[in-house]
Order: structure tokens, then C-alpha cells, then sequence
């Protein structure tokens, strides 16, 4: 079975993250990266004018990606990584979802956060995308040493 672990990060924790478990996996990388990086000013979500503030405001919003399409043939399962902002994935995610056609692939979600549990990040996504065959992992904020699923 043919694997690819696709992941946005915006600090380099998830990143961390993903890397560890395709070592683990044995799981191609794609980093899921904007157009335009965050900076420091975006990321802070202290701030409701920050670029992180207003796209997540927004659930419409999907921000810009370097390369928004993978090729996906051969490969049998995705997982998904992500940090959790306002409790679900950021927009970046949702760019990536709806510009690759994921049906018949098993879609395996994992995430870092700082404080939100994965479950209401991974019913969001399905409610989003009934058709894809999701399912949650685990929160990765620690060492990785097994598969998620």
C-alpha cells in the first residue's frame, strides 16, 4: 500500500510531526505550503486583524497555495497533519482538499495543538466533505513512534 503524508505547518512543529511518521509509514512527504508564508504577525491570534484571524473568520476563505495539486495515482492512503486553529484545520488545508480529487482514498487525520483535541477538527472536516473517507489519527505533540492508525 502506496502512502503520502501531505501537511501544512505553520512554525515547523507539524512539519516535525509529519516527518517522524513517514519514517515510521514509509510515507512520501508534500508539504501543503501557502503562496505567501505566514510570518510571525499573521500567526497571532491575539490579534483579530492578524491573516490568520481573518481567514479563519472567514469560512470561505482559501488562502493561496505553491503548488496546490499533487499527483496522486498509485497511492491508497493520505494522511492529513495539521496545527488545530479555532479548534478546526486551517483554511490552507481546505485549499488543498477541494483542489485534489481524493475520492476512493483512505484519509487518515492528524494534527499538533497547543490546546484543542483533534475530534471536533476531524467532524468538521467530514461534515465538509461527506464524500471522503476520513478518519482521525491522533494529536502528534510528542514523540512519534508508531503509525496513527
Amino acid at each position: 500500500m502506496r502512502k503520502l503524508i501531505a501537511y501544512f505547518s505553520a512554525s515547523g512543529t507539524t512539519r516535525r510531526a509529519a516527518i517522524a511518521l513517514s519514517l515510521i509509514t514509509e510515507a512520501d512527504l508534500f508539504e501543503i505550503a501557502p503562496a505567501v508564508p505566514y510570518t510571525a504577525k499573521d500567526l497571532d491570534w491575539n490579534d483579530k486583524r492578524s491573516r490568520s484571524s481573518m481567514e479563519m473568520k472567514d469560512e470561505s476563505s482559501r488562502p493561496a497555495l505553491k503548488e496546490a495539486k499533487v499527483d496522486l495515482s498509485g497511492y491508497d492512503m493520505i494522511y492529513i497533519g495539521f496545527p488545530i486553529w479555532w479548534g478546526v484545520a486551517p483554511r490552507a488545508v481546505n485549499t488543498f482538499i477541494e483542489s485534489n480529487d481524493l475520492k476512493g482514498l483512505r484519509i487518515v487525520i492528524f494534527a499538533t495543538s497547543g490546546g484543542s483535541g483533534l475530534p471536533y477538527a476531524v467532524e468538521d472536516l467530514k461534515k465538509k466533505y461527506h464524500d471522503l473517507d476520513i478518519t482521525g489519527g491522533r494529536l502528534l505533540n510528542g514523540t512519534v513512534t508508531e503509525d496513527i492508525i
